[in-house]
């Protein structure tokens, strides 16, 4: 299954935790894992807090002091630092069903993290039954 997600800025964190759920809650799925993929090389997938929209502004600002846009990189297309984030946060994560419901803990949401955008993005989900 493929989502599509529209980012709306250079850095944004979409938070797609309802879209992974729809899926998985349609996949009939009562015990097992769901697996989330960007499809991109700008673009990453992490799970983290989801109640307060500071800890998004503070990931990015965290990432563009350790990863800044400009600096003496060799890739000519002006995206370095979106890729050395992509790959730092990584472009996928496996998370329990039990129940036909995402194993997540109480703050706990699932984002794509754009680092070059805004653009459409394609997310690929994979299914486990156990």
């Amino acid at each position: 299954m493929i989502l599509n997600i529209k980012t709306n800025s250079r850095t944004d964190m979409v938070d797609i935790t309802h879209k992974i759920a729809k899926a998985v809650d349609e996949s009939g799925i009562n015990r097992g894992l769901v697996h989330i993929y960007s499809m991109h090389t700008t673009a990453a997938i992490t799970i983290n807090e989801n109640a307060d929209p500071d800890v998004k502004k503070d990931i990015a600002n965290a990432l563009d002091k350790l990863i800044p846009w400009e600096d003496n990189y060799y890739h000519t297309e002006g995206n370095s630092a979106a890729h050395l984030k992509t790959s730092l946060i990584g472009t996928s994560e496996i998370i329990p069903i039990e129940n036909n419901k995402l194993i997540l803990g109480t703050w706990q949401g699932i984002f794509l993290c754009e680092f070059d955008g805004p653009r459409n993005r394609k997310v690929y989900i994979t299914f486990l039954q156990s």
